[in-house]
């Protein structure tokens, strides 16, 4: 009854109170998630009379009685009671007087439908039948409002790091590249990493790549292995010890690295190596990627040459192989998708300038240039019929179903709000 009162979704415009009154809704008012009554700041019209409060609903009136708002006087400013079954009429406790009351019926499979629809959700797309037959333009709208939810979800990421760091754009830049570089997977770990390894010690030896590698490798608790006979791995060890002492560093509490499942391209090892490569030579990205004119040249800042030793390497317990790329294609395109448009988008809105704007929808364009990601989620959609031509839609669709789908809010998607308010009320006046 909340959910039909709050979307306005009973079956006729207008309403009669139990006394013949007619009612017109102008506002509904706002939920309200404490106590006190269900809907603040409503505005009602009875009988061609303005009136301004608070809405209770109940399934029977009685429960008025039943939960003690006849003796609180947070219920004194109600201007109207919505019920089910109109079976005792209510008076303010404080001020007295009748107040006005509506019956709201409401289809008794309502919610088994929506039980049915939230219950599955986690494991499938329970709407997938209905999406397909529902106006491309409605779908558009949504897709468009969920890109921009997860972008700004990351936009708002980044500014807590960069309050963190002081307003230090590189910083941010840096930590946001390590949890990127996890993949989801081991993204937390790499920030951990990152956190506790401040870029400006690397900066200090960024024209080492044995040093870059020893910080890097050490605070990420990799070089703890005794047994390990590798002339290389043992250089790292001892180059640690002297960094670790010099910059007073401690590693990260409780970092626990995940390879199951995992290529050998995604292991941490080498996703730590890919770190210490991407700050060689000092570390500016932000300004690069800003300075970036095209989706190749942004995409050239992530293209970088692992050292040696990790061109033929995944671990360090590895024999030496065949070399191989340090990333592909795809892996960048995932990097601007997570790493370069939210930082451009953040700069933008921390700017609040018409360059600012300009920054935000170059951030959008990005992502419309390039090519949808390739995951299960794209693939569960697309079985559904709503096909993933660009990044900006594969966002939006990332967006919907761990935000909506998986959490099991089909109330608040609105392709969920569209099949459930189909057949919300009775097919008969509200009175």
């Amino acid at each position: 009854m909340h959910y039909v009162w709050r979307h306005r979704l009973w079956s006729s415009p207008s309403m009669m109170t139990v006394d013949g009154r007619r009612v017109s809704v102008i506002d509904p008012g706002q939920p309200n998630s404490g106590s006190g009554p269900d809907f603040f700041n409503a505005k009602v019209r009875i009988d061609g009379e303005l009136w301004a409060g608070n809405v209770e609903i109940h399934v029977r009136a009685s429960d008025w009685y039943r939960h003690g708002h006849h003796t609180d006087p947070a219920y004194d400013s109600v201007i109207l009671h919505v019920v089910d079954a109109d079976d005792a009429p209510v008076e303010r406790p404080v001020s007295g007087g009748r107040i006005p009351q509506v019956r709201m019926p409401c289809v008794a499979d309502f919610a088994t439908r929506y039980s049915r629809l939230v219950e599955s959700a986690t494991t499938e797309l329970p709407c997938a039948t209905a999406i397909a037959g529902m106006s491309p333009l409605y779908i558009a709208d949504w897709i468009s409002s969920l890109v921009h939810e997860r972008i700004i979800g990351k936009s708002e990421r980044i500014s807590e790091l960069l309050h963190r760091f002081n307003g230090d754009w590189e910083e941010t830049a840096y930590v946001t590249l390590a949890r990127a570089l996890g993949r989801g997977v081991n993204g937390q770990a790499m920030e951990q990493l990152a956190l506790a390894t401040p870029l400006r010690f690397l900066r200090k030896h960024s024209d080492s790549t044995v040093a870059l590698e020893a910080i890097l490798f050490g605070q990420a608790g990799m070089l703890e292995n005794d047994m390990l006979s590798d002339p290389y791995y043992s250089t790292l060890k001892r180059e640690y010890e002297f960094y670790r002492v010099k910059f007073g560093l401690r590693q990260p509490c409780a970092i626990v690295w995940r390879t199951a499942g995992m290529r050998p391209q995604s292991f941490p090892y080498r996703r730590v190596a890919l770190l210490a490569a991407m700050t060689a030579g000092g570390f500016s990205m932000l300004s690069r990627l800003l300075d970036a004119e095209t989706v190749d040249g942004i995409m050239d800042v992530f293209g970088v040459e692992l050292s040696p030793y990790w061109q033929t390497r995944f671990s360090f317990s590895d024999a030496p192989g065949r070399r191989t790329s340090p990333l592909g294609r795809g892996a960048i395109q995932s990097l601007v998708i997570n790493v370069a448009a939210p930082l451009i988008y953040t700069f933008g809105t921390v700017a609040r300038t018409p360059s600012g704007d300009e920054l935000q929808d170059r951030a959008l364009a990005l992502l419309e240039q390039l090519p949808a990601e390739s995951n299960s989620i794209v693939s569960l959609f697309a079985s559904a019929g709503l096909k993933c031509r660009d990044a900006l839609t594969s966002q939006a669709l990332i967006e919907l179903r761990r935000a909506y789908c998986e959490p099991r809010k089909c109330l608040y998607c609105r392709i969920g709000h569209r099949l459930l308010s189909l057949r919300a009320c009775r097919r008969e006046t509200c009175q």
